[in-house]
């Protein structure tokens, strides 16, 4: 009885040894990237980088301020495009999507979520830029707007499915109308869940950079509209990070921290809303 005692204390001990290590080492890479990216980047950043259009090629100096924009400019757009979508998806999956057409609905959209990014750049260049026969920030967005749908539909659906169902209930019992108990009792229950997942699937396509080059394309001007190309913060870390100037890879080390930055926030963001406001 002692010897497998000790033996089971043994065998515990090290299955936490190693698991402590392997979280760890997860731990150590994220803050070896964080800390390599902050090392070349921070020295970079000045207010003129924020704040300036960049320089012509040869010139010294400039800034990322279309690329804020830009980035702005392409994130917001995607997400009035993909958000609604998103959301109204997640209601019919989670209160009448029981059947087959729910099931086809979640396969294609946990596809969909798979799909590597770089094929929907060349699938919205396909649908979009080649019948404009020009890049746009319109069909960036959409871009990036089809990246986000799944991400929100599926992550608004397991919220929604959290919502106790005696609460329905006591609104159904009321004698209030179904499409009333969604919209003025299930839907605010979620609410704090369904920000955490579209402040989630905002932070993953604000790093979005493959779809960019197919649609978007980059701009090195302040963008005149929706039907030209626009600058964005992964396209310009992209461009300056394979070019032959010394000074533009400080700036692409500078802006990946932004972007590094911006990301992080909203990650935070959305665990602590989730922690703190959750169902």
């Amino acid at each position: 009885m002692d010897r497998t005692f000790v033996r089971r204390k043994r065998i515990n001990f090290l299955i936490f040894s190693l698991t402590a290590v392997c979280a760890l080492v997860a731990l150590s890479v994220l803050f070896f990237i964080l800390g390599y990216i902050a090392y070349h980047g921070f020295s970079s950043l000045s207010w003129n980088f924020l704040t300036k259009l960049p320089k012509p090629v040869g010139e010294q100096g400039g800034g990322i301020a279309n690329a804020i924009v830009g980035t702005a400019k392409l994130v917001g757009l995607a997400g009035l495009l993909g958000i609604p979508v998103g959301v109204l998806g997640a209601v019919y999956l989670a209160e009448y999507g029981n059947n087959r057409t729910g099931f086809a609905i979640r396969y294609c959209a946990d596809i969909l979520n798979g799909v590597p990014s770089i094929v929907v750049g060349v699938f919205a260049y396909t649908l979009i830029v080649l019948p404009m026969k020009r890049f746009s920030a319109l069909a960036g967005s959409a871009a990036l707007a089809i990246i986000l749908i799944p991400v929100v539909l599926r992550t608004t659906e397991e919220f929604i499915r959290l919502v106790p169902g005696a609460i329905r209930e006591a609104a159904l019992a009321l004698g209030v109308p179904q499409w009333k108990v969604i919209l003025f009792v299930v839907l605010p229950t979620a609410s704090r869940g369904i920000i955490t997942g579209i402040l989630l699937a905002l932070s993953r396509i604000a790093g979005e950079t493959a779809p960019l080059i197919f649609t978007a394309f980059g701009n090195r001007f302040w963008d005149n509209g929706l039907l030209n190309p626009i600058a964005s913060l992964p396209h310009t870390i992209f461009t300056y990070a394979i070019a032959p100037y010394e000074d533009w890879h400080r700036q692409a080390w500078a802006a990946a921290l932004i972007l590094l930055l911006v990301v992080l926030t909203g990650n935070v963001a959305a665990r602590w809303i989730n922690r703190t406001h959750g169902i």
